[in-house]
């Protein structure tokens, strides 16, 4: 509930909104292990399909489901965030008020 708390919150939504936004642009640096390895396997078999003269149609939708659930979950993290935070300003603020209302002037 302290001032800290509410700061570090607020830096952890810059992170993940900066790593959101690099999602959106195509970097990988901000995918897990297991997402990485996934969109790894994706791209070596549509690297394996086009040396074949097949379509890579199937190792794009891959990559493109991989794509929008990092951003689903980035998106969650987000939302959890900002859900966080909200809470303790709500609580410093009924603190504030219950301070305030049992003081004489």
């Amino acid at each position: 509930m302290s001032k800290a708390e509410i700061r570090r919150l607020d830096r952890e939504i810059q992170k993940t909104q900066k790593k959101l936004e690099a999602v959106q642009r195509g970097e990988w640096w901000p995918l897990t292990g297991r997402e990485r390895l996934a969109m790894t396997r994706a791209l070596t078999s549509g690297a394996r399909s086009v040396h074949k003269g097949r379509s890579t149609g199937g190792a794009e939708s891959r990559m493109e489901s991989i794509d929008s659930s990092v951003t689903a979950r980035l998106n969650a993290e987000l939302t959890a965030l900002h859900t966080e935070k909200q809470r303790l300003l709500t609580e410093a603020a009924r603190a504030k008020a219950a301070k305030k209302a049992s003081g004489w002037w």
